[in-house]
């Protein structure tokens, strides 16, 4: 079981990845949404807000429900995920991800996964 700290260093590699997207197609895809990450097994949360711009950094979360986008997954699968081991979408497929969203998100998300 990774750490809250190997979990913090993931979340901010998806942010730095996130960077890295061409800013076009980000565009193309992105409506401005927040969007919390539930670390199931470590009871801890972040929360963090997707824009044009990318994603801000990830902040600890005391309402995780709050967040228009949820992500539920456990520590491991989230440093595998940050690391490229892990694809999100076998992740989700597997019951290893649970994301909560409007129908709408969901497909927006697909396109830059």
């Amino acid at each position: 079981m990774a750490n809250e700290e190997e979990c913090r260093a993931a979340l901010d590699r998806i942010v730095e990845r996130l960077a890295e997207v061409e800013p076009d197609r980000l565009a193309r895809h992105v409506v401005e949404r927040t969007i919390s990450c539930r670390v199931s097994d470590l009871g801890v949360a972040y929360r963090t807000r997707l824009h044009a711009g990318g994603l801000d950094p990830f902040e600890p979360d005391g309402d995780p429900r709050a967040a228009q986008v949820r992500l539920t997954v456990g520590s491991d699968d989230l440093v595998a995920m940050a690391h490229d081991e892990l694809s999100p979408a076998k992740a989700w497929t597997a019951g290893r991800l649970k994301i909560e969203a409007s129908i709408f998100d969901l497909l927006r998300l697909r396109k830059l996964l």
